[in-house]
């Protein structure tokens, strides 16, 4: 141990100080001290291109390191986040064989007496996840909320015991997404370090680890269910789909763009329309199979509702919107967010039928290619960007010849200046040269830089 320590004295000191920097951030961190938090943040960011790119060939001190600064924020609560309050809430519900859907936990501490599960911890769940989340219904869906279940049985009446369960669930997520992204990028014949710019990322161990948010499970499940596509194994395919989905419902935007690489050339007309129907057709059924248990019309309605919060009332970090909504102050005078938040979403899904059809998609490479465009315009025109949204861009970038996400990865964390002692107020300044600096460095990329050797496998002909 000593002569390998000799021997490797660099990476050692930089791992040191960098575990020390994400107990700082863990366990002596506030969400309103942006200084500190962005101080901390770039020191990070620094080591870790530093790591990257001197130690790239060492798997195992990577990966060990990427482990390793996750395993730090085990005993912590989350700091950046309270959505984990509301992760335990419904936990409590789904363990008692109740429904998530059909109540608010605004409506519960009103009247506890009227339903019929007790939640543990009540009052502390309803303070920690905030007036604004304790008044909507939940539209979390269902394998999230097995999840939250989960942490509810093994973590006990306690709200600390329930969120090791959470990150243990989040590390293990991690560490699939190491193992399938490791054999996408030999499949592509890529360098596999590439994945460390997810894995080791401080932006994923910290959002997604640190701060318990769901984007690492669902990414998992698609990148399981997209290997198992490239390699036909179509039931596992649909099940990694499906499961995703039922994560989070972002996958649903990739749906269209498959289209193109399900189809065969040198089949008829028919065997594909059977195969690319068959295909999405289970995907749906599966996901409606999950969904089912939990669905009545007023479920319906709840779930609707609350979602199309998050276009029409709800904005936060976002780009083109916030241009969108000025202009509408000089013409009409007053905020256009409830007609944007219609109109935007047009435009996604013109967008993505755009890229499906019109953009040839035939190679695992030029898919991938496809998929993070269609999220990265996603993102761009909508209302409410979190910053731990980026990580699904962020994750198809490493196989892409792209690293706009990237760069958005370590700019993302400005938002969290909107921050403050008394309540949030963004600063639109850094709103600005967040996405100024992503979107130029995009358009180069894009447009003006050489494009890398675009790459093919014989596997995208004979799927």
């Amino acid at each position: 141990m000593l002569k390998l320590f000799r021997e490797n004295k660099v990476p050692f000191l930089i791992a040191a100080i960098a575990a020390v920097m994400y107990g700082s951030f863990a366990y002596d961190l506030v969400r309103h001290d942006f200084v500190k938090l962005f101080t901390l943040y770039g020191g990070l960011f620094g080591l870790t291109y530093y790591l990257i790119r001197q130690f790239g060939g060492n798997l195992r001190l990577l990966i060990g390191l990427g482990l390793l600064y996750r395993l730090v924020f085990l005993f912590a609560l989350p700091n950046l986040s309270q959505d984990f309050y509301r992760f335990l809430w419904d936990g409590n519900i789904v363990l008692q064989g109740g429904n998530p859907y059909l109540f608010t936990p605004e409506n519960y501490i009103a009247n506890p007496e009227f339903y019929k599960v007790i939640i543990d911890n009540a009052q502390k769940l309803y303070q920690g996840m905030g007036e604004l989340n304790g008044s909507h219904f939940s539209n979390y869906p269902p394998i999230k909320q097995f999840c939250f279940a989960l942490a509810s049985l093994l973590g006990g009446k306690s709200i600390f015991g329930g969120v090791i369960v959470l990150r243990l669930l989040m590390v293990l997520a991690d560490v699939g997404i190491l193992y399938f992204g490791l054999k996408l990028l030999k499949l592509l014949s890529l360098p596999v370090n590439h994945i460390f710019w997810y894995f080791l990322n401080p932006f994923i161990i910290i959002e997604l680890t640190g701060n318990l948010h769901f984007e690492g499970v669902m990414l998992f499940f698609f990148l399981a269910g997209f290997y198992a596509l490239l390699t036909k194994k179509w039931v596992w395919a649909v099940a990694g789909i499906a499961l995703s989905i039922s994560i989070k419902l972002i996958p649903l935007l990739f749906l269209p763009v498959l289209i193109q690489f399900l189809w065969r050339k040198n089949e008829s007309v028919l065997t594909n329309f059977y195969r690319t129907i068959g295909f999405y057709a289970w995907i749906m059924a599966l996901v409606a199979f999950i969904f089912i248990p939990y669905l009545t019309s007023e479920v319906l309605y709840n779930y609707a509702s609350t979602t199309a919060l998050w276009f029409q009332n709800f904005e936060f970090n976002a780009s083109i919107y916030y241009v969108v909504r000025w202009i509408g102050f000089q013409i009409v005078g007053w905020n256009v967010i409830e007609t944007a938040g219609k109109v935007l979403p047009i435009l996604v899904l013109l967008f993505i039928l755009t890229i499906s059809f019109f953009r040839k998609n035939t190679t695992p490479y030029s898919l991938l290619t496809a998929l993070l465009f269609s999220i990265s315009f996603y993102f761009l025109l909508s209302t409410t960007v979190h910053p731990w949204y980026v990580a699904t861009p962020l994750l198809l970038s490493i196989f892409t010849a792209y690293r706009y996400p990237i760069v958005l990865s370590f700019l993302v964390v400005l938002s969290y200046s909107a921050y403050q002692s008394n309540g949030v107020e963004e600063n639109l300044l850094f709103v600005f040269v967040e996405y100024a600096i992503t979107i130029g460095f995009a358009v180069w990329e894009v447009g003006f830089k050489s494009p890398r050797t675009q790459r093919s496998i014989p596997v995208s002909q004979n799927i």
